[in-house]
């Protein structure tokens, strides 16, 4: 049975189909083609759209459902994990070692994955996004002193009042954790109410995510990316946040 595909028109703001026509299987599959461009990247987002792709395939497009979301006050940190953060001398920062984030993320081994999503263009697109202001990492430094290790991070794009995760790392046990976390309860008291986790896994549904429906999603997420909100470096207004505090 042939599945047919829309492929993107050429130009960086042609409209994209509607959510609504993305196939069942593969789950969200919606378009493929087009480019990864700072404009076809913000009206993908601001319609519940993300590309999606390995090495050797054209750029694909999807918007699943359901969806995985975060409320930024509904992630959970275990009992255990919080008492070993009480003495931690982690840290996090905001936007102070973006492309380090990102390559991390590109290049860390993960269960049952043979490599990587995060594809040279694909970085290159959100390096570019990320000078631009749309794009945005949370980094988790091993303690204070400028030469102290990174030990995970977040990174994802901001429009609006709404966050869209792309992806996390770990370089020592719940370095990820720790950087959701910080960025989740920072953005709850901005006044964010939501992170975008885009597929559902194991891993982020033990850590509160949790399924919306499509339609859901995209209603509520659509009028927070029309939100008014500053872009631009988060590295002075997030501060330096040490993890002990997510102890509590």
């Amino acid at each position: 049975m042939s599945i047919h595909v829309p492929r993107l028109d050429d130009d960086p703001a042609a409209p994209f189909p509607g959510a609504d026509t993305a196939l069942r299987q593969p789950d969200g599959l919606l378009a493929f083609g087009g480019d990864l461009s700072p404009p076809r990247l913000l009206n993908a987002y601001r319609h519940g759209i993300f590309p999606w792709y390995s090495e050797g395939q054209p750029i694909l497009w999807w918007s699943p459902d359901p969806r995985m979301v975060f409320r930024t006050d509904g992630v959970r940190l275990s009992s255990r994990f919080r008492r070993t953060l009480r003495a931690s001398p982690w840290v996090a920062r905001a936007d102070s070692a973006f492309e380090q984030v990102i390559e991390r993320c590109a290049t860390a081994p993960r269960r049952g994955q043979h490599g990587t999503w995060i594809t040279p263009a694909m970085r290159e697109a959100y390096l570019r996004m990320h000078r631009l202001g749309h794009a945005h990492s949370v980094e988790v430094f091993a303690g204070h002193s400028p030469g102290a290790a990174l030990v995970g991070g977040i990174y994802g794009i901001a429009i609006g009042r709404m966050f869209f995760g792309e992806s996390m790392f770990s370089s020592a046990s719940g370095g990820s954790k720790v950087a959701l976390a910080a960025l989740a309860r920072w953005l709850h008291g901005r006044g964010w109410p939501l992170i975008d986790a885009q597929v559902e896994n194991a891993h982020l549904l033990a850590l509160g995510a949790q399924r919306m429906p499509r339609r859901a999603f995209l209603e509520e997420a659509g009028a927070l990316a029309t939100a008014a909100a500053d872009t631009g470096a988060w590295t002075s207004a997030f501060g330096e946040r040490p993890a002990s505090r997510l102890a509590g």
